[in-house]
């Protein structure tokens, strides 16, 4: 990590800033768009579905800032035991400062009881995927493909009402990345005396 990077924090996202949210965030997912990528005149995601993380009750949404600046933001969804990094980024001009891998110890810190991190990446964003498995200690555990797809919570089998904004021609091509947390092992006292 840099050594100019001090500090990163999460600060909870304020709802009125959800379109500058949403914006700051399509720009730096926009970076990874390449010929084998989306349709770059489609915004990923969507306004529909960051909208849907900020009106989620269940869902944590977080500017990531150092130094008073907001550089990125995280979107967390999930319980103690399974958590999911729904969305991710750090924003264009704030790459090759390592806020990425400090943002990632501040969401493990902010969250210490999770057992297992889930997350997904596109299979053409090789930066993606080297931070997830290099830097963060990723596993790649599934791969989705045609004759594997990505079914999509609330997404019923058959329902017939996509979102305009999906290319239903491409195939989401996606890895998923799960990170088992390490438990501190305990080991008990001396054998026959009971512990205090």
């Amino acid at each position: 990590m840099n050594a100019a990077v001090r500090q990163v924090d999460l600060r909870p996202a304020d709802e009125n800033e959800r379109m500058s949210f949403a914006r700051r965030l399509q720009a730096s997912f926009a970076l990874a768009v390449t010929d084998r990528g989306p349709s770059a005149d489609v915004p990923t995601p969507s306004d529909r579905e960051v909208f849907a993380s900020f009106d989620d009750p269940a869902s944590g949404v977080f500017d990531i800032v150092t130094e008073g600046e907001v550089v990125g933001g995280a979107v967390i969804a999930g319980d103690d035991d399974r958590r999911s990094l729904e969305l991710f980024f750090i924003d264009a001009g704030a790459h090759g400062r390592g806020l990425g891998r400090a943002a990632w110890r501040a969401i493990e810190a902010r969250y210490p009881d999770t057992r297992i991190w889930e997350t997904h990446t596109p299979h053409f964003e090789v930066r993606n995927i080297h931070f997830y498995v290099n830097v963060c200690g990723f596993h790649i555990v599934e791969f989705f493909h045609p004759g594997h797809p990505l079914e999509h919570p609330g997404e019923a089998p058959g329902d017939e009402d996509h979102s305009p904004e999906v290319d239903e021609d491409v195939p989401e091509l996606m890895f998923r990345f799960e990170k088992v947390m390490p438990r501190t092992v305990t080991t008990p006292g001396p054998p026959g005396r009971p512990s205090a």
